[in-house]
């Protein structure tokens, strides 16, 4: 199985960033496991940001709640990242990744892309 990160590397501030993860290969039960979307920014640590469950359901960090969405296409088995209202602080490589529901252990990342958030 495996994750691919797609959008812009450049985003300007206060505009929304859109990434999308695509899953492919494999044979994977899509229903059975909990998608993610996690950054790390310049010299920093790993953070989660949200995920969804493939009903649509979806949880987020408390710090974006207010600027984050996340949603699944399944005809396209791709689930998409929206973060509104960008600031420099936003630049960092975000990752997708995967987890069996009720697991702890991440059994799926992607690559990783660069977002650089700048005028």
């Amino acid at each position: 199985v495996q994750l691919q990160e797609s959008g812009p590397g450049l985003v300007k501030p206060s505009q929304t960033l859109s990434l999308t993860c695509t899953v492919s290969g494999g044979s994977i039960t899509i229903s059975t496991y909990y998608w993610i979307w996690i950054r790390q920014p310049p010299e920093k640590g790993l953070e989660w940001m949200g995920g969804i469950e493939y009903s649509g359901e979806t949880h987020f960090s408390p710090s974006l709640k207010s600027r984050t969405s996340i949603s699944w296409d399944t005809s396209k088995t791709q689930f998409t990242l929206h973060l509104n209202s960008v600031t420099p602080e936003a630049t960092a490589v975000y990752y997708c990744a995967a987890r069996r529901r009720g697991s702890l252990q991440y059994d799926y990342w992607g690559q990783g892309t660069q977002v650089t958030v700048s005028p």
